[in-house]
């Protein structure tokens, strides 16, 4: 009997959920429904079995509570990786040994440059190609921005992240009806070993979103400094650094606003671009991008789709020979970029407490 979402004679791809959260459920779970037509959920596991047997129940999928289970499913040909941070580096790495198609970790995919280049060694000797799930590298409307914007890489004096979003949890309960949700702990803002986690956290969690992109046009960044690293209240961040003779500026607030926005912006003396995305588990649409030169602008998007259901195309692409995986080295080089920004700022608050 075909699974969920295979026709009969056409076996579609297994996917198997390494952490069954609220990112599986709200973003993975529904861009995989709108591709039945490729992929079906075969497996979902989660240190929380009651969890993992509610999701996996949805999608007509085995669950477990053990990883091993998981990845000995031959019915698992895709992992995805929805856990913790801490975990990430190990669970790449037993998915590759595993031998699966490929492996789709969500970001960051290690927490350090040593994990990192670890991953890729074991990726090169195993031959299992990895995809880390910073969703806008995937969205229609960057890769449209990348072909439209000429030499502004090599032109850019200034590049902005600007994000303005509700908390998580309004858009994750307009996509479904998250099961078992983390509470929120409770944070000394005056300790600034606690500011520098949070930091972290919102370049680790939201920034290196669009960090990648920055880096498109700063792929030298051996002096990156930061100069200006605050939190915003309930939570956000300004943080200002400075590499490869550009400015680059990363804010984000997440409120009770009643207009999300996400924007990235690249600007040069003779043109600027501006890429705006859906915010964060939207379903539906892509990025707009748009490019000013000597006051003509050229427009690209909305797309049918954006960067979430972007990565599992991309997925199908490969595990069918027609797309290649992502250069290992460039995955390292921005991992690298987005820990050399968190330790700048951890070095930016100890000493401004100091």
């Amino acid at each position: 009997m075909p699974q969920p979402g295979e026709a009969a004679g056409s076996p579609t791809i297994g996917v198997g959920f390494l952490g069954a959260g609220p990112v599986t459920q709200a973003i993975h779970l529904p861009s995989l429904a709108r591709l039945g037509e490729a992929f079906h959920v075969a497996h979902v596991m989660d240190v929380d079995a009651a969890v993992a047997s509610a999701v996996a129940a949805r999608v007509g999928a085995a669950p477990s509570a053990s990883m091993d289970a998981l990845l000995g499913d031959p019915a698992v040909d895709v992992v995805a990786i929805c856990s913790p941070h801490q975990f990430h580096a190990a669970q790449v790495i037993a998915a590759c040994r595993a031998g699966k198609k490929a492996v789709l970790c969500e970001k960051p995919f290690a927490v350090s440059a040593e994990e990192a280049a670890e991953i890729a060694a074991v990726s090169a000797e195993t031959g299992v190609p990895i995809l880390v799930g910073a969703m806008h590298t995937f969205d229609p409307g960057w890769l449209a921005a990348e072909e439209l914007m000429g030499d502004l890489p090599r032109t850019a004096h200034t590049l902005r992240s600007s994000i303005v979003l509700p908390p998580n949890a309004r858009f994750e309960d307009f996509a479904t009806e998250v099961i078992a949700r983390p509470a929120a702990p409770h944070r000394d803002l005056g300790d600034p070993a606690v500011v520098a986690a949070m930091l972290e956290g919102g370049i680790l969690g939201l920034a290196i979103h669009d960090l990648p992109l920055v880096r498109r046009f700063v792929p030298d960044f051996a002096d990156l400094e930061v100069l200006r690293a605050e939190i915003v209240r309930p939570f956000g961040y300004v943080i200002l650094v400075r590499a490869g003779g550009r400015t680059i500026e990363l804010t984000a607030a997440m409120t009770s606003t009643w207009k999300p926005d996400w924007t990235f912006e690249a600007v040069g003396p003779d043109s600027a671009l501006t890429v705006t995305f859906t915010p964060s588990y939207v379903q539906a649409g892509s990025a707009v991008a748009e490019l000013t030169t000597g006051g003509r602008t050229r427009t690209a998007g909305p797309f049918g789709h954006n960067g979430y259901e972007g990565e599992w195309r991309r997925i199908a692409g490969i595990v069918a020979g027609t797309e290649r995986a992502p250069e290992a080295a460039a995955l390292i080089d921005d991992l690298r970029f987005a820990l050399a920004i968190v330790d700048g700022t951890r070095s930016h608050i100890t000493e401004a407490a100091a």
